[in-house]
């Protein structure tokens, strides 16, 4: 069942109420002589309050009009001065307060001068008692006003706060998948380029070194196998389905032994300071410049050693990763690893250098603030990681 407007209740509620005093008063003073003006401006009057809604102005000027002519020419004097309060309250409730309040004081300033002529209608103490009638309705109807207009913009400041949280919810879930995204590119693009290289060794030497050609396939092997454990552990914290998932990052510094080892090169490795207590993000970072660094080496180095340098001091953890092969000719590091790996350090605060040694071979040196945190904003672009080209 549909519910009414308020509006109409009153409304209807308004006439019957009318109607009843006016039959009332009919009967009462039945000897008084009732004519058509008692009949007619109360109807007028009636008139002008059920549209209110609609022409507020025009219903506040007829139902003050014609009550204000009744009560002077009417034998009954029937009890229908609520009728213009009712309009003046909706005139100032829909927001003609200037035009609610002129009506009310010329009918008032009207009762005023007719009650200096001869004949007598209200007396004082009820000239009172209906200018503040009056007052109350117009303030009542000012207030209502206000209060409505204070709601609406409540309702509508929660409803772009809603909105913002929405957004601010759909850009951190998209950071996150493109932060999912980006780690699982760069296990597949190290850890595959990786594979690439010992698979090429392995083939080459397979003849002519046997031992060389089982230690890369031994090799290929634990790359393929921390390739599956990082990929399932990555796509379980994506599809949120794993409560058992761990929630440090695959790659560690407290996992480096096993990932020189996964590297095929022959490593001298250098650790100093409290490693043990590096940030999740900076440890993160670290290791995967570390990963990137070490394939370099396996790809474009032309030599099989490397020295590993890590230490943490002065708020800093220190990364340097060196190498004494012909490798090739660079420019300012160009290449999408070297990019991938300054991103890494720039959206810690750190740095990073890369580029030939003066003695020969290369060298990537990497400063990490040990402080820093990772924005949510930081999301680095996917072709920052290493391609599966392995350009360096």
């Amino acid at each position: 069942m549909r519910k009414l407007p308020t509006s109409t209740i009153v409304s209807l509620a308004v006439v019957t109420v009318t109607v009843l005093a006016v039959a009332a008063a009919w009967v009462i003073r039945a000897d008084r002589h009732p004519g058509p003006i008692d009949v007619v401006l109360p109807a007028v009057a009636l008139a002008g309050m059920l549209v209110r809604e609609r022409y507020p102005v025009v219903a506040l000027v007829v139902a003050v009009a014609a009550t204000m002519t009744y009560f002077p020419l009417s034998s009954l004097d029937g009890p229908i001065i609520f009728l213009p309060l009712v309009v003046l309250y909706t005139a100032a409730e829909r927001g003609h307060l200037i035009a609610a309040a002129a009506v009310g004081s010329l009918a008032l300033l009207a009762m005023g001068l007719g009650e200096t002529g001869t004949v007598r209608h209200v007396d004082d103490d009820a000239m009172i008692m209906i200018a503040g009638w009056v007052a109350a309705a117009i303030a009542a109807g000012s207030v209502t006003r206000n209060r409505r207009a204070y709601l609406q913009e409540a309702e509508r400041r929660v409803r772009e706060a809603e909105h913002g949280k929405e957004e601010e919810a759909r850009r951190r879930a998209g950071e996150e998948r493109l932060r999912i995204a980006r780690e699982l590119h760069d296990v597949l693009g190290h850890n595959i380029s990786l594979i690439n290289v010992q698979a090429a060794a392995a083939l080459h030497g397979l003849k002519k070194r046997p031992d060389d050609a089982e230690r890369a396939l031994r090799t290929i092997k634990d790359t393929s196998k921390e390739t599956l454990r990082e990929l399932r552990t990555t796509l379980g914290v994506l599809r949120q389905v794993d409560e058992d998932a761990p929630t440090a990052p695959a790659d560690s510094l407290s996992r480096l032994e096993s990932l020189v080892e996964a590297s095929g090169l022959t490593v001298r490795t250098e650790l100093s300071g409290p490693l043990d207590r590096v940030p999740v993000e900076v440890d993160l970072a670290a290791t995967r410049i570390i990963r990137e660094a070490l394939t370099n080496v396996a790809r474009h180095s032309g030599g099989g050693e490397a020295t590993l340098a890590v230490s943490a001091h002065d708020g800093h953890i220190m990364i340097r990763v060196d190498d004494d092969g012909p490798g090739a000719t660079y420019t300012e590091g160009s290449g999408f690893g070297l990019r991938g790996m300054r991103e890494r350090a720039a959206a810690l605060g750190g740095s990073l250098e890369a580029g030939p040694r003066p003695a020969g071979g290369f060298r990537v040196l990497a400063s990490l603030p040990l402080n820093a945190s990772l924005p949510l904003n930081a999301s680095l672009p996917l072709n920052a990681s290493l391609p599966l080209d392995g350009a360096r």
